[in-house]
């Protein structure tokens, strides 16, 4: 067995990069998304591949699946008939939330409506205190009613989210467990099993979630898990996480909600192999792709990990990676708001018209038809001009815009590409410089099949001098995937003052929680080889709202000390806030581990390129590049298969390849890597 395949859903394409264990060969191909079934998709894929490849289904050992089902399931709201059961007196919690508006400045703007009318809300006679103490117990005849009240509503999933649930579960399992016998068809989720944490609102937000997805996702994965094992027979399926990571198709049927911000998170996972490779351990992403555009900070080459998001106007308290979204992407749509100015996204052509340029059915004018427009993408198409693109319908959907604006379709064009550019940016700034970094100190990382065709635009206004360009850049999500691990994550919800006293409790919830993470390891069948644990305590000074993540060390979770777990704190709150009070009193309120199985997947750098002496690189042809001036200028275009290590060229550059387009302005300078990263230069005038 030695094939490995990572397959990730986009809104407009499906990425597959195919990697062989023993011999190091790698095989990319994307394909159209079909929004509608996006397993369609996949599999035409794998049929595609294995036409056009010397890729054997019956030697792949694992595949590995990114996939946006739980995402589209809330955007369309489409997911299961959910009924919740919570303590009584708690009824309204889910639509009382935390009173407070989506915008502060509006009015008229409400949450979007709760995913569980008020007719399908049931209550149960039981009260469990903040000390895990059964204040009143939950009878037989209190269980009865709700089993009734359940089978009567018609619901076909059910979140159960009782008051301290987090603290003393016992409660919520002898009601899934009743419901359970009473109701075998019924998908139920337990706050104690999706989400154990204290925030009662947005442990029950994200509960109810979790249930609204189990019945789509279960479908889903069961249908896709069988015509996986009739295809690849000795393949395991692993599905991607939104924390990074992947997990078994059964947890994901279980834990659905895990996977709703997922499609990022593969990308950053990418990102990280590749930066890695390079020796660039800070870098800022760039995943540009035909919907949006997610940016993310990498530091040491570690991504930070958030867990307050909101899904389609729902708050999940869900462990993801921090990315920052903006609708950006080739398909997004310009259009003129009632101000008579232009915008950008983050409407989008997505799959199904697309762009007016795939000759779809799309009229409405895109990024894409903009950038065919000036001559960034090839008139040849897309996939090395297995997809055809059309200049004529491209002109055409600019037309009215270029006409209302009382400019060229070129000038009209290229105001919506510093429109988009504008909005990557202000999107990075977001996760930079508003939080204290300096983007100039990091390398851009385009990735997506738009991100290098923007890059070099972004970075120039960002003052960035460095772009680093990966060898299949708009296949990286699909690569994470390829070298992600089997991850689980674990928490103990105990809000505990930091002090002497309290350190026997700490030390004794770690171990706890050491447990945990070894039943893992012996029931997902990982060896001591493959094993690896992070320990890490959120921590907040008390009075605090919100507290921070203090990663520690292996010797530190087994032996946790007062002063060292201080100044951990004191450390991080320095670097998020600029200022720590050592005075102050400081506690805990969450001890995680989060455990991981590592598989076998490429090493450092591992692909097909290899070291030459060549340093000038050859132009395939040249076109008319619309680049800042008045008029096009003639640019040489590469073929970036026939780039070797050590060649290096001067823009302005057009490098093509199957997947993306990398542009380079008049005075870029790019040198392709050992790795066959392209290491670009920027020109600032």
């Amino acid at each position: 067995m030695s094939w490995i395949i990572g397959v990730d859903v986009g809104g407009t394409f499906t990425d597959f990069h195919v990697y062989d264990d023993e011999s190091g060969a790698l095989r990319i191909h994307k394909t159209p998304s079909t929004p509608d079934n996006p397993a369609t998709a996949v599999l035409r894929g794998l049929d595609e591949l294995a036409r056009a490849t010397d890729v054997d289904f019956a030697a792949v050992s694992r595949l590995s699946h990114g996939t946006t089902v739980a995402t589209n399931s809330l955007i369309q709201r489409r997911g299961g008939k959910v009924a919740l059961l919570v303590t009584e007196g708690f009824r309204d919690l889910l639509e009382i939330g935390r009173q407070i508006r989506p915008h502060m400045f509006s009015f008229q703007q409400d949450y979007p409506s709760p995913l569980v009318p008020r007719e399908r809300r049931f209550e149960a006679a039981e009260r469990i205190l903040y000390d895990g103490t059964v204040y009143r117990a939950l009878d037989q005849d209190a269980v009865e009613q709700a089993v009734d009240a359940v089978a009567q509503s018609g619901a076909d999933c059910l979140a159960v989210c009782l008051i301290f649930g987090f603290i003393n579960p016992a409660h919520e399992q002898q009601l899934r467990q009743r419901l359970q016998q009473a109701l075998p068809d019924l998908h139920i989720s337990i706050s104690s099993e999706v989400q154990p944490e204290f925030r009662e609102y947005e442990r029950l937000s994200t509960t109810v979630l979790n249930a609204y997805l189990q019945p789509v996702m279960g479908s889903y994965l069961s249908q896709f898990e069988d015509q996986v094992s009739q295809l690849m027979p000795n393949a395991t399926l692993g599905i991607n996480q939104s924390a990074g990571g992947l997990m078994t198709p059964a947890r994901a049927r279980q834990l659905p909600i895990r996977t709703a911000l997922s499609g990022p998170a593969a990308g950053v996972v990418g990102a990280i192999d590749t930066a890695r490779a390079a020796h660039m351990p800070n870098v800022i992403t760039l995943d540009m792709g035909g919907t949006s555009a997610d940016v993310c900070l990498i530091r040491d080459l570690a991504a930070d990990v958030a867990y307050d998001r909101w899904i389609e106007g729902y708050p999940v308290r869900l462990a993801s990676v921090d990315v920052n979204a903006v609708g950006a992407g080739g398909g997004s749509i310009a259009w003129f708001e009632r101000d008579g100015l232009m915008k950008v996204g983050p409407q989008s052509a997505g799959a199904v018209p697309g762009p007016a340029c795939y000759g779809q059915g799309g009229t409405e004018p895109t990024v894409s038809d903009a950038n065919l427009v000036l001559g960034r993408l090839s008139p040849q198409g897309l996939l090395g001009g297995g997809m055809a693109l059309r200049e004529d319908a491209a002109r055409a959907s600019l037309a009215p815009a270029a006409e209302r604006l009382g400019m060229s379709i070129e000038r009209t064009a290229h105001g919506i590409l510093g429109i988009v550019v504008a909005n990557m940016v202000r999107a990075i700034r977001t996760i930079s410089v508003e939080r204290g970094h300096d983007p100039r100190d990091f390398v851009l990382l385009p990735f997506g099949g738009a991100g290098p065709l923007h890059a070099a635009d972004v970075g120039r206004a960002l003052g960035i001098s460095r772009l680093l360009v990966p060898p299949a850049p708009g296949i990286l999500c699909a690569r994470g995937l390829v070298v992600s691990d089997l991850r689980e994550s674990f928490v103990i919800s105990r809000v505990t003052p930091l002090s002497q006293a309290a350190m026997a409790a700490i030390e004794g919830n770690l171990e706890n929680l050491a447990e945990q993470a070894a039943a893992w390891f012996d029931s997902a069948d990982i060896g001591p080889g493959a094993q690896d644990a992070v320990y890490s305590l959120d921590m907040r000074y008390i009075g605090q709202n919100y507290e921070l993540q203090v990663e520690l060390d292996p010797g530190e979770a087994q032996g946790p000390e007062l002063s060292a777990l201080r100044e951990k704190f004191f450390a991080a709150h320095e670097r998020n806030y600029g200022y720590h009070n050592p005075e102050d009193p400081v506690e805990v309120v969450n001890l995680r581990v989060t455990a991981i199985g590592r598989l076998p997947g490429p090493g450092e750098g591992a692909g097909p390129a290899v070291a030459h002496d060549a340093t000038d690189a050859v132009a395939e042809h040249h076109r008319a590049v619309w680049f800042d001036g008045e008029t096009f200028l003639e640019t040489p275009v590469y073929d970036r298969d026939r780039l070797l290590p050590g060649q290096e060229l001067d823009g302005p550059a057009v490098i093509e390849q199957l997947d993306a387009t990398t542009l380079l302005g008049p005075g870029d300078h790019c040198r392709v890597d050992a790795a066959g990263n392209l290491f670009v230069e920027l020109a600032h005038g």
